[in-house]
C-alpha cells in the first residue's frame, strides 16, 4: 500500500475527543511557569507570540499522536481480521506502519520499537500460528 492509504488518516476522526485532549494539555501547560519563559513587563507581545507558538505545537503534537493511534489500530485490525491476508502482506503492513510513524516522529524509532513492534509481532505470530 502506498502513501495514499496513510495520507488522510485521522484528519476528521473524533474531532471532539482530539480537541478536548489538546485543550486539556494546553490548560495544564498554561497553569504554571513550568516552561521557564521569562515574563518581563512590557514584553507581552513576545510572550503572547511564544504562548501561541507553544499552543500550536501542542495541538500539532496531539494531532500527530492521534493519527498514529488510528493508523496502528487500522493496521492491527487488518492483520488480525482479514482472512485473505498473507504473512508477507502482514509484514509489509507492519513495515509501512513503522515507516509512517517515523515520518511523523523522525527520531522516535526506539519508542516505536518498544511500544508497537512487540504488539505487531505478537499479532502476526498469533494470526499465522508461528513459533
Amino acid at each position: 500500500m502506498g502513501g495514499c492509504f496513510l495520507a488522510g488518516i485521522g484528519q476528521n476522526d473524533h474531532n471532539h475527543e482530539r480537541n478536548a485532549t489538546a485543550r486539556h494539555v494546553i490548560q495544564d501547560v498554561g497553569k504554571g511557569d513550568c516552561m521557564n519563559v521569562s515574563r518581563q513587563p512590557g514584553d507581552q507581545s513576545g510572550h503572547q507570540m511564544a504562548q501561541q507558538q507553544t499552543r500550536w505545537e501542542l495541538e500539532e503534537e496531539a494531532r500527530k499522536i492521534r493519527r498514529l493511534q488510528v493508523l496502528m489500530g487500522m493496521v492491527m485490525s487488518v492483520i488480525g481480521q482479514d482472512p485473505n491476508l498473507t504473512l508477507e502482506e502482514a509484514s509489509e503492513l507492519a513495515a509501512g506502519a513503522k515507516k509512517a510513524a517515523l515520518a511523523m516522529f523522525p527520531d522516535k524509532e526506539l519508542a516505536f520499537d518498544l511500544l508497537y513492534r512487540p504488539r505487531l509481532q505478537r499479532l502476526i505470530r498469533e494470526r499465522f500460528r508461528l513459533q
